[in-house]
């Protein structure tokens, strides 16, 4: 039998080796992050103190600046202050840790962006009905749904890598703890796992991006009907906020986890994953 030492820290070792560099890294996150973290909270500060935005449309725009805020703070402040140390170590609790609630708030965000388009089907093909069905019996079930689906994903998925075995290289080529770049570095066979996070991540995304697309369907033929230009304008452009955010998180999310372990590159995935864990928690508020 081989002796080997079982790891018990890890490096992340995501950004350039060139201590010059980490300055500037270093104060474009901050920036980032606190656009991101005074954006989101204006959002929910601002849908709070207004009666008027008291509606079930900006109840679920609560939850997704809340969303966006909070996996936001599960990365970037350890990014931070690796970037300020020459040692960017993260403990494997620590890690797996990160991992969990990284997964929670991005699963539930999923979730979240598919109870979204309830709303408006609701308020279009069925305006009529609007009050009686778009009530908090309703939409408070949805997002409870969604936070319980991002737990149980995350339960899958972080008790299965962190039962594998890490005694080789301690070097995550990431800035956070993320599956892919995990395995990687593992000693075990991970065979289970890729297919476990490919069919998980794949379902999620199936099922969500029909629900989207159903919704959006009806409300197409709801347009069609409508005589009134004006009424047209208003649809689309009520709904098409929605649908940007839909298609640019849905996207990142289906390029980075589904599609065979043996096409992944870890910096080209590096980049994706710093696009839509920083770049559209600060777009949310936009748009």
């Amino acid at each position: 039998m081989e002796n080997f030492t079982e790891v018990t820290v890890f490096e992340l070792k995501g950004f350039t080796d060139s201590p010059e560099l980490w300055i500037i890294c270093f104060f474009l996150f901050l920036l980032i992050y606190l656009i991101t973290v005074l954006g989101n909270m204006g959002m929910i500060l601002i849908i709070r103190l207004d009666p008027q935005l008291h509606t079930p449309m900006y109840f679920f725009l609560t939850h997704l600046s809340f969303l966006d805020l909070s996996y936001s703070n599960v990365f970037t402040p350890k990014t931070l202050q690796n970037l300020l140390t020459s040692t960017k170590s993260i403990s494997f609790l620590g890690c797996f840790t990160q991992m969990f609630f990284f997964i929670v708030f991005g699963t539930a965000e999923c979730f979240l962006l598919a109870a979204m388009a309830y709303d408006p089907y609701v308020a279009i093909y069925k305006a009529l009905l609007y009050t009686v069905s778009m009530t908090p019996r309703v939409y408070v079930p949805l997002i409870i749904a969604s936070y319980v689906g991002g737990i149980l994903h995350a339960v899958v998925h972080t008790g299965a890598t962190s039962s594998l075995s890490f005694c080789g290289s301690n070097e995550i080529r990431h800035i956070f703890c993320d599956i892919p770049p995990l395995l990687t570095i593992s000693c075990s066979d991970t065979r289970i796992n890729e297919l476990l996070l490919f069919l998980f991540v794949s379902s999620i995304e199936v099922v969500t991006i029909l629900i989207v697309l159903i919704s959006y369907g009806f409300i197409l033929l709801a347009i069609l009907r409508m005589r009134s230009a004006e009424g047209r304008r208003k649809v689309f452009s009520s709904c098409g906020s929605h649908l940007a955010r839909v298609s640019i998180y849905y996207g990142t999310i289906l390029f980075m986890y589904v599609r065979p372990s043996s096409s992944y590159a870890l910096e080209q995935d590096m980049v994706v994953s710093i696009f839509y864990t920083t770049v559209i928690p600060v777009l949310n508020p936009i748009i």
